[in-house]
């Protein structure tokens, strides 16, 4: 990432644990102090399994602190797209545990004090007059598989939300918070039941054998496990021969407190057909977020050489949409995104590394929606129970 986040720049440096300086045995470690790897060591914890959690950077201040945390059952991938590659039931079964991911995430947000978790709409515009038709085929295939979506014509879509589009579709079931406090207030409540947190501890090498995981780390420590999660965000694919998604960059800014701002940006959230696409939301202080211009660039220098360029592209895109709003920019940051092929993660082990390691690549726009489901499908396969969507959310779907 680079610029200023929204969540460091208000939070600062919310917790610290200390390095891992001694020996440890457990039954999972997982890599990676995000929000990811904080809902599954949650998962596992709460499962009565011995977890220990390791980071190079401080805790959350990797993707996690970038996020822009919107949360919803849909995709980037299209229902009817989704199908079209999978078949509609496995496409409408991974729908259906997004928005059952939600109330559940929402849930697990009131455990940690300040995460902002605030509910809310997603409306999803047409971008273009052509793409009305999908938005329709869309509706009526989400209805059909028992999804709850509200379709709205050009006119409807003007009078109640003051934006010019031809369609849109608007769904009761979405979210968003502030991704930072909740994976830091997961982790200082999972320290307190007993789970081993340490940042500032980088995993230098690892070898998985029949029974256990052996971890070396940069200050000589060693632990051994029976399962090792990699929860390492976007740098998880380093730890693989196989590309298994590609990497993007992404751009996001905040704005100042809005004024005079209408009602219902408080509790709905705005994404657009096109791709790469536009998105805004609200913060419970009275700024809009808002990113896009994503572009396939994966070299550092050059993506945070175009942060202002980017921005204030999003910016005028914004004004153009909503052109009533008077919007004062206050933060603009990137980072890298990465995208599976068919908009849908990976949990769990991949051939190259065996069965004791297991990965957790929650890739695409609705990451910490998949990390939530995908803590259930960690915790069902490590404990050797069946989940309907392990196979499916896995490796083995590409094969």
């Amino acid at each position: 990432k680079s610029g200023y986040p929204f969540w460091t720049v208000k939070n600062g440096l919310l917790a610290h644990f200390p390095p891992l300086d001694r020996d440890l045995r457990c039954d999972v470690a997982i890599l990676g102090a995000g929000i990811t790897g904080a809902l599954i060591a949650r998962s596992l914890a709460e499962a009565g399994l011995e977890v220990v959690v390791l980071d190079k950077r401080d805790a959350g201040w990797g993707s996690t602190s970038a996020s822009t945390a919107l949360l919803q059952y849909e995709i980037d991938t299209e229902l009817q797209g989704l199908a079209e590659q999978h078949g509609e039931e496995k496409a409408a079964a991974v729908y259906r545990a997004c928005a059952e991911a939600i109330p559940a995430l929402q849930e697990i947000a009131k455990g940690a004090r300040g995460s902002a978790f605030t509910r809310v709409r997603s409306l999803y515009y047409a971008s273009h007059f052509w793409h009305a038709a999908r938005l329709r085929s869309e509706a009526a295939l989400h209805q059909k598989h028992g999804l709850e979506v509200e379709l709205l014509e050009r006119r409807e879509l003007l009078d109640r939300f003051g934006i010019e589009a031809p369609a849109a579709l608007l769904t009761a079931v979405a979210g968003h918070m502030d991704p930072y406090k909740l994976a830091l207030g997961l982790l200082k409540k999972l320290r307190k039941q007993g789970v081993t947190v340490c940042d500032r501890t980088e995993m230098k090498s690892f070898a998985a054998g029949e029974e256990e995981v052996e971890l070396h780390t940069d200050r000589g420590a060693t632990v051994r496990a029976r399962h090792l999660v990699i929860a390492a965000g976007y740098e998880s694919q380093s730890f693989l021969r196989a590309r298994v998604a590609k990497n993007h960059s992404s751009y996001a800014l905040v704005t100042e407190p809005v004024r005079d701002a209408p009602a219902w940006l408080a509790k709905t959230l705005v994404w657009e057909t096109a791709r790469p696409y536009l998105y805004l939301r609200s913060t419970r202080d009275g700024r809009l977020i808002m990113g896009g211009e994503d572009d396939d660039l994966d070299l550092p220098a050059k993506r945070d050489a175009l942060v202002g360029r980017k921005s204030e592209k999003v910016l005028k895109k914004i004004g153009k949409l909503l052109p009533k709003l008077e919007l004062e920019p206050a933060f603009a940051w990137a980072g890298t995104f990465a995208e599976t092929p068919d908009g849908l993660p990976f949990f769990g082990p991949h051939p190259e590394l065996g069965p004791r390691v297991h990965f957790a690549m929650a890739y695409g726009g609705n990451g910490i929606v998949f990390s939530t489901v995908g803590a259930e499908l960690l915790r069902d396969r490590i404990l050797g129970r069946e989940h309907p969507l392990a196979r499916f959310l896995s490796f083995e779907r590409l094969a």
